[in-house]
């Protein structure tokens, strides 16, 4: 079986895509809804990584990132943004955050499994 990732993201339609493409790619996926599902579900089971949306109700990524990388439990987890909001700001802040990278909405369901890869290879 491949790496585990834990999927968070509040749109299902997004969800559903980037669930089915990792999968295609080898790894196994546990989706989640909000930052604070997330954020219980790495506690409690930590993941090999984490595919985090930017932008979610309550909990916005940043935050959770933020939150993941200040608890020794969850500290090291490498984190992907899966965001909409790719300018240079904003990717720079998710690596200031411990983000090992950003990758763009709507992303390419064939290529994201290897985005995924390299990051996680590179980071």
């Amino acid at each position: 079986m491949g790496l585990r990732i834990l999927l968070a993201d509040d749109d299902r339609d997004m969800q559903l895509v980037a669930r089915l493409a990792l999968r295609r790619a080898g790894f196994s996926v546990e989706a989640v809804g909000d930052g604070e599902a997330a954020l219980r579900h790495a506690a409690a089971d930590p993941p090999d990584a984490i595919v985090l949306d930017w932008m979610m109700p309550g909990l916005e990524g940043p935050e959770v990132c933020a939150r993941l990388k200040a608890d020794p439990t969850t500290a090291a987890i490498p984190v992907i943004f899966l965001t909409g909001k790719t300018d240079s700001v904003d990717a720079e802040r998710g690596r200031a955050l411990g983000a090992v990278g950003v990758i763009a909405k709507p992303f390419d369901p064939l290529a994201l499994g290897g985005q995924v890869r390299a990051l996680l290879e590179r980071g």
